[in-house]
This record gives structure tokens, C-alpha cells and sequence, in this order.
């Protein structure tokens, strides 16, 4: 998230923060990815947040920013 969110490079990520290299932060993030744990860990806290009732699902909208869009698709 700090690389995300500071717009810094992998390679450039602080030692002081204690999590390790940019390269290690890096592979841990793809291999994560590749597992399904931050898939799993959002359908958990959504399932989570449903059932406390924190959730409205009547006024969900989807953010564009996360939507993937295609190049070349076919129209319709």
C-alpha cells in the first residue's frame, strides 16, 4: 500500500519500515495475488460487514478506477 499510495517505485521502498527489500515487498505482493488471499480476505469482510449490517447494498456503485476496460473489444 505505501508504494501505491506514495507513487514510489518497488526499488525505492524505505528499509525502515521494516517489511524488507522492494523486491521481497514485490514478490510477496504477486505471490499473494496469485493465491487468492486478498480476493478471500474482501469476500470475507464483505460477507462480514453484510451480516453486521454495515452494508447497504442498495446504494453500491461500482468505482470505474478498478473496472477492467478492454482495448478492441467487439460493439455491440
Amino acid at each position: 500500500m505505501f508504494v501505491l499510495i506514495t507513487g514510489i517505485g518497488w526499488e525505492d521502498l524505505p528499509q525502515e519500515l521494516g517489511f524488507g527489500s522492494g523486491m521481497t515487498c514485490w514478490r510477496r505482493l504477486r505471490d499473494w495475488q496469485a493465491a487468492g488471499v486478498f480476493e478471500a480476505m474482501h469476500t470475507t469482510m464483505l460477507a462480514h460487514c453484510h451480516r453486521a449490517g454495515l452494508i447497504d447494498f442498495d446504494r453500491v456503485i461500482p468505482d470505474g478506477s478498478h473496472v477492467r476496460a478492454k482495448k478492441g473489444h467487439p460493439r455491440a
